[in-house]
């Protein structure tokens, strides 16, 4: 799949989609009045980018995800520590918990996340 990058208002507005789907267009239009304080034409033309980068779907005014937020932002988490670390996993590991502990069920929690990876 290409890589899709989203501005911070994008990103903003997308989580809010998916907070809300399926959502009409209208209701759209109502909330992101109230919370980025927008014009109609301004929330169409965000969610037409939206849709043009093939993260939603608008059908008969039904606005619904193609992808869905933990799919989507699993692919920007892996593109980063492809781009940022080459890919490795322990090097991005380390550069974050650098100067930082984990708490007990922190570290328990990652555990977990290891031993079911292994058993893929």
């Amino acid at each position: 799949m290409a890589e899709i990058q989203l501005g911070a208002v994008e990103a903003r507005y997308a989580d809010m989609i998916w907070e809300n789907e399926p959502v009409t267009s209208s209701e759209l239009v109502k909330l992101t009045a109230v919370e980025f304080q927008w014009k109609r034409t301004t929330a169409h033309n965000v969610l037409r980018r939206l849709i043009d980068k093939g993260l939603f779907q608008n059908e008969n005014g039904l606005v619904t995800s193609r992808i869905g937020r933990e799919e989507f932002y699993s692919m920007q988490s892996k593109k980063y520590v492809a781009d940022t670390f080459g890919g490795s996993l322990p090097a991005f590991f380390a550069a974050f918990t650098q100067g930082k502990g984990l708490s007990r069920k922190e570290a328990e929690e990652i555990r977990q996340m290891i031993d079911q990876a292994e058993e893929k």
